[in-house]
């Protein structure tokens, strides 16, 4: 498990050098396009500042676009004793805990690091949930903040939107700009890098973050010693439903199970593996403890 999460950080690097690169080369087209060629390295400034932007605030965007309202042990005795004995248990840090009123069965982690995290839980999801169940939730949460997923995809979420911005520039640029002494060669490499950058973008945070909930549900098992109660609690969202009454793409990485509706090709650029393959893999693990 401690290879997995040095495994983590180090892939954390190799991302950002990705993103870094489709920066670089989105802001070498646009330059080419506007006759700046210093406009690649604003482009890359610009990105990093928005990143560390994100990087800090992201997470009370995330609980703002989700409705998420802060609760004490008072408000919510059974989420947050469960929490706490886990962290307890674990050795971390309590975290911030809040409760998203939706009927919806489902939960998120956000945050920088284990000592600025956040873990929150539907109405429904408490409803539905036994407590074995509910701390085989938990304790997945609490692995992406332990496996430091939380700060990964902070970093992700912040670049992703980057270069969204950067994609959307080059095409105004395209559509708007003068297009004396352009090279055509030049404006179809500009239109094809306007559309497939965001597609890109989008498809390395969609293998991020797939991997992460592998590795959180291998996490959370093993601090339960239990695999079959979160097996169980994905078998009660997959037949109850996950989908969120606010849909946010932006944050949908972030929650324990896909909040989007939808079916079909949506579930091709899903954020979250498979549930049945996640409840095979874990009573696969349960077979071997």
């Amino acid at each position: 498990m401690y290879s997995a999460i040095a495994a983590n950080k180090r892939k954390t690097w190799l991302i950002i050098a990705c993103f870094a690169v489709l920066v670089a080369g989105l802001g070498w087209i646009a330059g080419q396009l506007l006759k700046q060629p210093y406009f690649t390295y604003a482009a890359l400034i610009g990105a990093a500042v928005w990143a560390l932007i994100q990087y800090f605030a992201a997470a009370k965007i995330a609980l703002t676009v989700n409705g998420a309202k802060e609760v004490t042990k008072k408000d919510a005795p059974q989420l947050y004793r469960t929490v706490e004995n886990l962290t307890i248990a674990t050795g971390m840090p309590m975290p911030k805990i809040y409760i998203i009123d939706d009927p919806a069965l489902n939960a998120f982690a956000t945050g920088r690091d284990p000592q600025h995290a956040v873990v929150a839980a539907t109405t429904g999801l408490l409803a539905v949930m036994d407590d074995t169940e509910l701390e085989a939730v938990m304790a997945h949460e609490l692995g992406h903040v332990k496996n430091y997923d939380i700060r990964v995809m902070m970093i992700v979420f912040g670049l992703v939107s980057a270069i969204g911005f950067i994609a959307d520039l080059l095409t105004h640029f395209l559509w708007f700009g003068d297009d004396e002494d352009r090279s055509p060669v030049m404006l179809i490499v500009a239109l094809v890098a306007g559309l497939l950058a965001p597609f890109l973008a989008m498809l390395i945070q969609l293998a991020v973050s797939r991997r992460r909930e592998y590795l959180a549900d291998s996490t959370g098992a093993m601090t339960t010693r239990y695999p079959e109660g979160l097996a169980r609690a994905l078998e009660k969202i997959r037949d109850s439903g996950s989908a969120m009454r606010r849909q946010s793409t932006s944050t949908a990485h972030l929650f324990f199970a896909n909040p989007l509706k939808g079916k079909s090709l949506a579930r091709l650029f899903s954020t979250h593996p498979p549930i049945d393959e996640r409840i095979r893999r874990l009573r696969e693990m349960g077979s071997h403890l």
